[in-house]
């Protein structure tokens, strides 16, 4: 199969994500209507949507041919988990403080520095994903 061009791989990522999202947000709300206890239900849903964005990004996004699975999903282990505690968490404690001088209702400050970290973090993952995740390598 021939390599996609980057901005195809983009929005591809991005499809992968949107995708995501609705299958985390979308069990969750599921289950819980089915009676499960919303903890429970949250570690399946988030569990199903890394295993599924795992998948899909290697397959579809990025298009891996690399055979050592064991390597890649380390890595994506550690580079999503770094994005979403490491990074996410700083940029919230960050730039929060700041932007409650900006914005009064500290909710709103809190969501829009949710929104900016997470776009952080996607910027992070996309990075990784393409150069260290799925690189084709035999190592």
């Amino acid at each position: 199969m021939a390599k996609l061009n980057v901005e195809s791989q983009k929005i591809r990522f991005v499809l992968v994500g949107g995708a995501n999202t609705t299958i985390d947000f979308g069990l969750l709300f599921i289950l819980t209507a089915f009676g499960l206890p919303t903890l429970f239900a949250n570690i399946v849903s988030t569990t199903v949507a890394f295993c599924f964005s795992f998948i899909a990004n290697k397959k579809f996004t990025f298009q891996s041919s690399g055979k050592n699975i064991r390597r890649e999903l380390l890595l994506f282990v550690i580079v999503t988990l770094f994005g979403l505690w490491g990074i996410q968490s700083a940029i919230i404690a960050g730039i929060k403080p700041p932007l409650q001088g900006i914005i009064p209702d500290p909710h709103m400050a809190l969501l829009a520095a949710k929104l900016i970290a997470t776009v952080a973090s996607l910027i992070w993952n996309y990075v990784l994903y393409s150069r260290v995740v799925f690189v084709n390598k035999e190592n």
